[in-house]
């Protein structure tokens, strides 16, 4: 049974919407919704803005529901030129950027005492993703790269530059790589994906409410088809 963790409200709302006979638990503030998407049992829910209720989310997946994978889908921005707003990214690997410990001897990024800089995101998710959003969502560009997570929302050059300098990430964002560590430690598989909306600067070339409600078509899209395939 598959956790999807879904960041925006619309999005979590239609596949609801779609799901049979849902039962509903509320852990934590959060509303966890399972029942029948196509055919499948999956548990959707909005686990909220940031790494604390990122990782909170999926600790109580695996606790109360025993999911056998996550799937977080959400929006980011982009790092990368040839990644326009719109297109999607699949998480090859996340990290924490704002994460700093150098003073100890650990590269930027590097959470102390483990054992991994960034966390591997599941290779047949992320695969068959891919074949899905190329099925159900031909109109957009489909990238595969890292992840970069913060509490923190991206809106300047020099800080975008130097995220790409650092971390040599596809997009950022503030939830994925909390629920990557928090799905790493638990040894349950996982895929973050990612809608652009931004191009993490200073621009604004795309009105907001029209690029979520395409965002959403295409999430949901997406989702449906790996719920079905999976």
């Amino acid at each position: 049974m598959l956790g999807i963790i879904g960041a925006m409200p619309q999005e979590v709302e239609q596949l609801k919407a779609e799901m049979t006979n849902p039962e509903i638990t509320v852990v934590a503030g959060m509303e966890f919704y399972r029942g029948a998407i196509g055919g499948k049992e999956v548990v959707v829910v909005k686990s909220g803005i940031g790494k604390v209720n990122a990782a909170m989310c999926v600790q109580i997946l695996v606790d109360r529901f025993a999911v056998s994978g996550v799937i977080n889908t959400g929006i980011a921005g982009s790092l990368q030129a040839q990644i326009n707003i719109g297109d999607m990214v699949l998480c090859t690997d996340a990290v924490q950027h704002d994460m700093e410990a150098v003073a100890f001897g650990y590269p930027v990024g590097q959470i102390p005492q483990m054992d991994v800089f960034s966390f591997q995101a599941d290779e047949g998710l992320r695969q068959l993703a891919k074949r899905c959003c190329e099925q159900v969502n031909p109109e957009i560009g489909v990238y595969e790269g890292r992840v970069l997570t913060g509490d923190q929302f991206i809106s300047d050059k020099e800080k975008k530059n130097w995220l790409v300098k650092t971390f040599d990430g596809a997009c950022t964002e503030m939830e994925g790589a909390a629920i990557a560590q928090a799905a790493f430690l638990n040894q349950v598989p996982f895929l973050i994906i990612r809608a652009i909306s931004d191009k993490a600067d200073d621009s604004a070339s795309v009105d907001y409410p029209e690029f979520e409600r395409q965002a959403i078509i295409h999430s949901v899209k997406l989702t449906r088809a790996i719920i079905e395939l999976v």
